[in-house]
């Protein structure tokens, strides 16, 4: 018998229905039982995240940081401000850097904002692959640091936060006065009561209004309108009350943050040489010297001996520990007293190295 035989006395006995996929019989528990696992991963997912245990702006291992849904809001926030997409990412390694658990604390408290920020500073310096590397993070960072100083309140909204002996001015018909904070308890703010140039009070009725304007020692001004509540004596002084306020308005001053300084520099007059296209920037070879006062990434003031015109462009020189700082500035203004002449120079164009030199100095990132 052949093959072909066999294979026709003895079919396969199978048929094509029965090779189909047939649905298991399920059960409601079945499907309940299903819904709650889902459910329960689900519930799961969203706690890891809102209790920070997921990827955080903080470390990796969970111990720092906050959720996804808080570092998007702190990304959405800052971008309101105006930081950039290379900034926000700065602000992410900072804060993971040093392990940070509350970014929003953090960015409304300007001494916690400078420990983050240097130690992220110390970091990059221990692992830039290049000197360019390391000037280009440098320079990142110290723009998202000067950006946060000029753009963030400090978190004062009130005036019962002022400190006793802050120092505000008080603007009524046209007069400007200059008193101390003496208390922020009680029902009122106690402030010195104000005199004029002979050291006599001036004369102020119950219920007139009055700007105040006030600076912070980060050199923050905020400004808020209050009226008299009438007089006391405070710590044995003559004291004004004043309503308290909780609409503080912030208003951005300086751009970049200040330090004072004393340290030796060499001046340079700068003129055009040539003409039309040709022109090119020549410092003189007779040299000035003078003592910068303060500075910072945006200008200085130098003490000199000589007089300078107010708009003369400047290349300074200095050094600031173990490097050399050049910059191009312009006189903006000067003062005489004595002997002395202090001129106020805006920098037109500084190197990035010495810019983050500067801004290290100003910040106290360095070690000095």
């Amino acid at each position: 018998m052949t093959l072909l035989n066999v294979l026709t006395l003895y079919p396969l006995q199978i048929s094509f229905t029965d090779m189909a996929w047939k649905k298991p019989a399920s059960s409601s528990q079945e499907s309940i039982i299903i819904f709650v696992v889902i459910a329960a991963v689900i519930a799961v997912i969203i706690i890891i995240f809102f209790s920070g245990k997921g990827r955080g702006a903080g470390s990796g291992s969970g111990k720092s940081g906050s959720g996804i849904f808080a570092k998007l809001a702190l990304h959405k926030r800052v971008s309101e401000l105006g930081l950039n997409n290379e900034q926000i990412r700065m602000l992410d390694f900072v804060f993971k850097t040093d392990q940070v658990l509350d970014p929003e604390k953090s960015i409304a408290t300007p001494s916690l904002l400078d420990r983050h920020f240097k130690r992220a500073y110390h970091v990059i310096g221990q692992t830039s692959k290049s000197d360019a590397e390391l000037q280009y993070r440098y320079a990142v960072l110290f723009s998202t640091r000067n950006f946060l100083e000029s753009h963030v309140s400090d978190g004062l909204t009130s005036t019962r936060q002022l400190k006793d002996d802050t120092p505000v001015i008080l603007n009524h018909n046209k007069g400007k006065y200059e008193v101390l904070v003496l208390s922020t308890t009680g029902e009122g703010l106690a402030v010195e009561y104000p005199q004029n140039a002979l050291g006599s009070p001036i004369k102020l009725q119950k219920g007139n209004n009055i700007s105040v304007l006030f600076f912070t020692k980060n050199n923050k001004g905020f400004s808020f309108e209050t009226n008299i509540i009438g007089n006391s004596t405070v710590h044995g002084k003559n004291a004004l009350l004043l309503t308290h306020s909780n609409k503080l308005k912030f208003l951005s001053q300086r751009r970049f943050r200040r330090r004072q300084i004393d340290i030796a520099s060499n001046l340079y007059l700068v003129y055009l040489e040539g003409d039309g296209k040709k022109q090119r920037m020549i410092a003189d070879k007779r040299r000035l010297t003078g003592n910068i006062a303060d500075i910072s990434v945006g200008g200085c003031s130098i003490k000199v001996k000589v007089p300078v015109k107010v708009g003369a462009k400047m290349k300074i020189e200095f050094t600031q520990g173990d490097y050399k700082v050049a910059a191009l500035g312009q006189v903006l203004r000067a003062n005489r007293a004595g002997i002395i002449t202090i001129i106020y120079i805006k920098f037109l164009k500084v190197s990035r190295e010495s810019m983050n030199i500067i801004n290290a100095y100003v910040y106290e990132f360095a070690n000095e």
